[in-house]
């Protein structure tokens, strides 16, 4: 029992060093003006509101990650493996923010990005499923897992309309994404409490 606990501290600190890592490369991508004009700030707008989402949903990720490994009484090779996972999609978010960045929120960008949400948001489904699916009724409520579920589902839904609308028009997909990330704020499904 106390190398489960370990081994599940250590998938935890690994998984905090990754996003550590992450949010280091995203800000390195951040590029100061040339000039010292508050004035050269302006046309960074869309650095700035990428970054900043890019980066309320990698504490959003964190957050949720260690509210379920809360419930994790048996680290199994599924759970390590699906963490990796889930870690290596949100691995792709620094490029991905970069890219509609660059691009002042354009279309193909912004889908993008909002595709990498989708698979960020498959991958943490399929987490919390094997961690629910584990977990003791005492630590969670059958009612507190269905409303985690379809909070998930709903947003991971978001997620894939924001990616198609981003197509025809990618601020409304952008806002799209925003409005999703609001939905995971609290780890804790909302109205699960008993």
């Amino acid at each position: 029992m106390r190398e489960q606990i370990a081994t599940a501290h250590r998938l935890v600190a690994f998984s905090d060093a990754v996003m550590a890592v992450i949010i280091t490369i995203m800000v390195l991508e951040l590029k100061a003006p040339e000039r010292q004009t508050l004035s050269e700030l302006l046309p960074l707008w869309p650095t700035a509101i990428s970054y900043a989402v890019s980066y309320l949903f990698i504490v959003i990720i964190w957050l949720n990650n260690h509210y379920l490994m809360r419930f994790v009484d048996r680290l199994t090779a599924k759970l390590i493996w699906i963490n990796f996972a889930h870690l290596f999609m949100v691995s792709l978010l620094p490029f991905a923010t970069a890219w509609i960045a660059r691009t002042q929120l354009a279309s193909t960008p912004v889908a993008f990005y909002a595709a990498i949400f989708v698979c960020v948001d498959i991958a943490y489904n399929v987490f919390e499923r094997a961690v629910f699916a584990q977990a003791d009724a005492t630590q969670i409520s059958e009612r507190a897992q269905r409303m985690a579920r379809r909070r998930s589902l709903t947003v991971l839904a978001l997620f894939a309309s924001a990616m198609l609308v981003s197509f025809v028009a990618p601020r409304v997909g952008f806002g799209l994404i925003c409005s999703a990330l609001i939905l995971h704020l609290r780890p804790e499904a909302p109205f699960s409490r008993p």
